[in-house]
């Protein structure tokens, strides 16, 4: 179990990028939802104990992760936003060489290597140098070595960022395979990733937990607030500014729009049955997210 109790961060220019965010992790997959900016690389990167909150603390399994860091990295595969890799070495070398910094080696490494190569699509390609690789096939790289030393703990940030949408279905397969007992926290800002894997969702907008809950809550959260209007083209400036709006469909008559608001936005408007994007977005607009 991962708990976080009033963890905050604030940098040395004075500005808070969190602020008393509380939560518990259990196995299963947690997606972590917020636009740029929200904070969720910089909770990520507390989480893999790359910065210490300024104020909080962060306990696994009962034990703060600051005072046990070796401890707890050995169960913990991280995936950064932006991942490095040298371009001279290709995919097996590369692996060996992020296990060994793991404490990892010997034939144990080789053979998860090359599962986790197979497992990834990337066993036909094994010997390219990697700087020959597209950003998919980097980020699968990526993946792969947060998951050398078969972790309990997988924190994963913006993991689909350059990925085709067959390798994104691919790779959310993969999730729902990894989680089990073991407890993944997804960050991301594509709803979709989060509406085909996650068990539950935490929503984060400037800094501040707006929801932690399962997504059938949250859509409930949502019921009877969404929205299907038809408005002649030239008023969509005037739509935006009167109310908040989660897509439009061109219509032969106009536009049709999706509006999340409490009450229907015009005598015309028909309710819709809501999505998770509808959701985050209401969660983000009751929080002052907009």
């Amino acid at each position: 179990m991962l708990e976080l109790h009033n963890v905050s961060k604030r940098y040395k220019q004075g500005k808070w990028a969190l602020q008393k965010v509380s939560m518990t992790l259990r196995p299963g997959i947690t997606g972590l939802l917020g636009p740029n900016g929200a904070g969720k690389s910089t909770l990520m990167r507390m989480l893999a104990t790359i910065s210490r909150p300024t104020a909080g603390t962060i306990t696994w399994d009962g034990d703060s992760i600051s005072k046990r860091a070796d401890a707890f990295r050995a169960q913990m595969g991280y995936l950064p936003q932006d991942v490095g890799v040298y371009p001279q070495l290709n995919a097996v070398e590369f692996l060996q060489y992020a296990g060994a910094l793991k404490g990892l080696g010997g034939p144990k490494l080789k053979k998860r290597i090359l599962e986790l190569l197979e497992l990834l699509n990337l066993h036909e390609v094994r010997q390219r140098p990697l700087g020959s690789f597209s950003g998919g096939m980097r980020q699968r790289i990526g993946i792969a070595q947060a998951l050398l030393n078969d972790p309990r703990l997988l924190i994963l940030d913006e993991p689909t960022v350059g990925l085709d949408p067959e390798e994104r279905v691919r790779f959310r397969s993969l999730l729902t395979d990894l989680s089990g007992e073991r407890i993944v926290l997804l960050s991301t800002h594509i709803v979709s990733d989060i509406e085909a894997t996650a068990d539950q969702i935490a929503i984060l907008s400037k800094g501040s937990l707006l929801m932690k809950t399962d997504p059938s809550e949250a859509l409930r959260t949502v019921q009877g607030k969404v929205w299907s209007l038809l408005i002649p083209e030239h008023k969509l400036q005037e739509a935006r500014a009167a109310w908040t709006i989660n897509g439009t469909i061109r219509r032969m008559e106009g536009l049709e729009l999706r509006i999340i608001s409490e009450s229907p936005p015009d005598v015309l408007a028909s309710p819709l049955t809501p999505s998770l994007e509808d959701a985050y977005l209401y969660a983000r607009m009751c929080g002052g997210g907009e």
